[in-house]
């Protein structure tokens, strides 16, 4: 059994502070005049130097590397969000991506994959991208390994609308919703809509979102309206097969 070790935040009104995490690992939580007035889990932080900045927006988010697991030595215990941790539960802790959003992780040696919240921060341990409760582990087979090499992809936050069904939920009925699938991302801006122009004839839709990599800003070509994550994932396959290499679905709030 793997168990990495876990970190609390928990704020108080200074600009830098130091504390000690339960695991031995001591955080220095940051605060700008930008970031004020956000969460604590919001804030930038450093965890044994490492700095860590905290995503305001999880569209298109992707990773591959190792996931772990925690389980009854935090069963019942705040999580960096200021809920209780069940271990039997679909939750999961990662160090950047916004709390509260729902992620796919796949078994890239299985293929089997499930469907977590984020509630926590976490795994700082080299090399691991992604913490799951025992529960989720249990599901996607990895209790006893302890590790396994995953891919994350952020869908998206449960809906709160009463009139409108769930997107997500942690018993996996994450299947309905709106998605999309980015095919590619360019820096000029003409080439981005002249392609949207041609996939928009074919898929009936596609648009153009911009958004800032390493400083500069780019132009996302994201095609289709689906309801359903399968149909998405259907037509990334295709539009792989079609030449648009690395295509990845993108799910909406």
């Amino acid at each position: 059994m793997t168990v990495s070790r876990r970190l609390r935040f928990l704020i108080y009104p200074v600009l830098i502070f130091f504390l000690s995490s339960c695991g031995g690992h001591t955080t220095r939580v940051i605060e700008t005049p930008e970031t004020r007035e956000l969460e604590g889990w919001q804030k930038p932080y450093e965890v044994d130097g490492q700095r860590y900045q905290p995503l305001r927006d999880h569209q298109g988010f992707q990773q591959r590397g190792i996931a772990s697991w925690y389980g009854r030595k935090f069963h019942g215990r705040k999580t960096s969000n200021g809920e209780l941790y069940d271990m039997y539960g679909m939750s999961a802790a990662h160090k950047t991506l916004p709390m509260g959003v729902y992620v796919k992780v796949t078994h890239l040696g299985t293929g089997r994959h499930i469907v977590v919240r984020v509630n926590d921060r976490g795994p700082f341990v080299a090399g691991r991208i992604i913490d799951l409760s025992y529960g989720a582990a249990r599901q996607l087979g990895i209790v006893d390994s302890g590790t396994a090499q995953v891919q994350v992809q952020a869908l998206g936050y449960r809906s709160t609308d009463e009139n409108r069904p769930p997107r997500f939920s942690s018993a996996g009925n994450y299947d309905s919703g709106s998605f999309a699938v980015q095919i590619a991302a360019f820096s000029s801006s003409s080439n981005a809509y002249q392609l949207a122009e041609k996939m928009g004839h074919q898929y009936g839709k596609a648009i153009v979102s911009t958004g800032l990599s390493n400083g500069q800003k780019i132009y996302r070509v994201r095609v289709g309206h689906f309801t359903s994550l399968k149909q998405a994932e259907i037509a990334a396959r295709d539009l792989t097969l079609g030449g648009f290499s690395g295509s990845y679905v993108i799910a909406f709030e």
